[in-house]
């Protein structure tokens, strides 16, 4: 299933340029988009101690998802889709593991940081350009379907983990949130 799903996203790659255009660019500038957006909402003129709060919540669910990504490299290593012959890579080739994808990671740790924040404008937005971001990589072809997948879980994974441990109002969070 995860190769037929695998290879049916990446099959036009490398046939329609206007399409793998789109799809490098989201590769390249999806995740520095997101973080943009995020950072642009530290001078938010509504509830903005509370989307500071969520902002930094973001951030550190950002660096724990990648951080449990080099955990997880440790003991899983699975080829790349184009090292196994299943896509036609448009990309230069990565350098590490497949599984998981740091760019699923990164882009679902922002969408779940504001979804647990109850931001759901917000973070239906960022779940539209995250889908994007997703499927860019598959389509790109240097992931595995089920790669995106796990690298969305890890990314919730982590919006959860710092939900529980960052919490909003404490004395660091005051710290953190009252700056500029």
């Amino acid at each position: 299933m995860d190769e037929y799903l695998t290879r049916w996203l990446n099959i036009f790659a490398g046939q329609n340029p206007i399409l793998d255009s789109a799809a490098i660019a989201i590769t390249k500038f999806g995740i520095p988009f997101l973080v943009f957006c995020v950072a642009a909402q530290w001078w938010s003129k509504t509830d903005r101690l509370h989307v500071r709060h969520t902002a930094v919540a973001t951030g550190l669910s950002f660096l724990l998802g990648l951080a449990l990504n080099q955990a997880l490299l440790l003991f899983v290593h699975r080829i790349r889709p184009y090292n196994a012959g299943l896509t036609h890579l448009i990309i230069p080739p990565s350098a590490d593991w497949s599984f998981p994808s740091d760019h699923a990671t990164a882009a679902f740790a922002i969408v779940a940081s504001f979804a647990l924040q109850a931001l759901s404008g917000r973070s239906l937005l960022f779940l539209a350009v995250a889908i994007f971001i997703a499927w860019s990589r598959v389509f790109v072809g240097t992931h595995y379907a089920s790669d995106v997948i796990g690298g969305a879980c890890t990314g919730i994974l982590a919006a959860l983990i710092v939900r529980v441990a960052y919490r909003e109002g404490t004395r660091l969070d005051r710290l953190a949130t009252g700056i500029l």
